[in-house]
């Protein structure tokens, strides 16, 4: 497992890493994205913010990294800043397939990705990937597994998984929607030759969407490695939409409302790895305050009662524009 790396690591943020989707494309679904980038949103004024973002995070301690065939140009980005720093050996490089960016760097595209699970995608998308990761490709996760997925069934895919894995690179899904905890326990039950083909699982958990936790428990207990995504919900837990709860104990601990909900996640005894999704280095400074915080139980119970309906939550993040 490529994670045992971070188990050695003795930085307090070696357990957030940094996700570019909301900085390998012009176009995404967190608030305040204009504030954040500004207009201008070139390939390479793009390709620059990332390689400064990458500098920031490993200067700082974060060792992991994740990426996306989907997320505009973040795998090219990567490679590129992997590229001018061969030094740098002790970091973990994930990247997910499953969707093509379909927005021709744009941000109002009527389709921004389209969604297939294929064997056919799997093997045009890893082919993408390699070219652009090489060997410094960790974990190769598909995108966005709900229970529905013709992933869990497939068996061609799954031996194609396999292959990948017994080459060297770790197999992992990622989550989405109001029946994640469903999709998490479906995919633990997949097997190839009578051994599980899935070593990560990575889902949406934060203040006001818990309800993959139970089953991201079972998946940590099971031996895999839980990548915590979203946790500050596109924005929805940020100053300035953060809700008044959170403010209020953000203000107490004297740190940013980011923070404080990153805290919430990384407290949990499963969350291996945490995402920052910052598109700024003062984002990403903030962030990492998030190993200092110190909830005590009152202020743990104001967040708690912060939740959402699942349905609810996933209704809401799907009417949130494309900016």
């Amino acid at each position: 497992m490529p994670f045992a790396r971070l188990a050695t690591a003795t930085t307090p943020t070696c357990h957030i890493g940094l996700g570019l989707a909301a900085i390998g494309r012009p176009g995404y679904i967190n608030l305040g994205r204009d504030r954040d980038l500004g207009e201008d949103r070139a390939v390479e004024t793009l390709r620059e913010r990332t390689h400064e973002l990458l500098d920031a995070a490993y200067a700082q301690g974060v060792r992991y990294f994740d990426v996306a065939r989907s997320y505009g140009r973040s795998e090219e980005f990567l490679a590129g800043w992997l590229d001018r720093h061969p030094e740098i050996d002790d970091i973990v490089v994930g990247s997910k397939w499953g969707y093509t960016y379909t927005a021709d760097w744009t941000t109002d595209a009527e389709t921004h990705e389209v969604k297939d699970h294929s064997p056919g995608t799997y093997e045009r998308q890893r082919a993408e990937t390699n070219a652009l990761l090489g060997d410094r490709l960790d974990l190769y996760q598909i995108h966005s597994v709900t229970p529905d997925s013709p992933a869990l069934a497939d068996k061609d895919l799954h031996a194609k998984l396999a292959e990948a894995a017994a080459a060297g690179v770790t197999v992992g899904f990622s989550t989405s929607g109001p029946a994640q905890a469903d999709a998490i326990r479906a995919a633990l039950a997949v097997t190839v030759d009578g051994e599980p083909l899935f070593r990560t699982v990575q889902s949406t958990y934060n203040i006001l969407e818990t309800s993959a936790a139970p089953a991201l428990a079972e998946a940590h207990d099971a031996g895999l490695t839980v990548i915590v995504k979203e946790g500050m919900a596109n924005g929805r837990l940020a100053d300035p939409h953060a809700p008044d709860a959170l403010k209020t104990v953000a203000a107490e601990t004297s740190l940013g409302t980011d923070a404080v909900a990153l805290a919430f996640v990384l407290r949990q005894p499963w969350a291996g790895v945490v995402l920052s999704g910052a598109a700024t280095t003062v984002q990403l400074a903030s962030n990492l305050h998030a190993p200092a915080v110190d909830l005590d139980e009152g202020q743990l119970e104001r967040l708690a009662a912060l939740v959402e309906e699942p349905r609810v939550y996933w209704e809401r993040r799907g009417q949130l524009p494309w900016h």
